[in-house]
């Protein structure tokens, strides 16, 4: 079932950004969903979903989604800090050091 069926893309995108922001993650989702499901390559959607995915514990979606980000634009360097913290939430704290690592540097943090 699509949510506000006469909203285009963009505006449940940002819809959904409301949401999130209200920490209303399960309507976040809902809305994020179908625009990710629409427009897969849209960067923005796809993380916003992640970190709804991260806030309400679906970590190993959250992870899917952050690779697959990562993978399109590895100088993401938010997608590698959400995906160091996703795995470190996961207890995978070997796997999380890399990408906390990359994330710093890209931010300028250091190492």
């Amino acid at each position: 079932m699509t949510l506000w069926p006469e909203l285009d893309l963009a505006e449940r995108y940002r819809k959904a950004q409301v949401f999130f922001d209200a920490q209303d993650y399960r309507t976040a989702e809902d809305l994020l969903v179908e625009v990710v499901t629409a427009e897969p390559a849209h960067q923005a959607s796809r993380l916003l979903l992640a970190r709804t995915y991260y806030h309400t514990a679906q970590l190993r979606r959250a992870e899917e989604h952050l690779r697959v980000i990562i993978e399109r634009e590895p100088t993401e360097a938010y997608a590698h800090l959400m995906l160091g913290r996703t795995l470190q939430r996961s207890g995978r704290h070997a796997e999380a050091v890399p990408h906390l690592r990359m994330a710093a540097i890209m931010m300028g943090e250091g190492a």
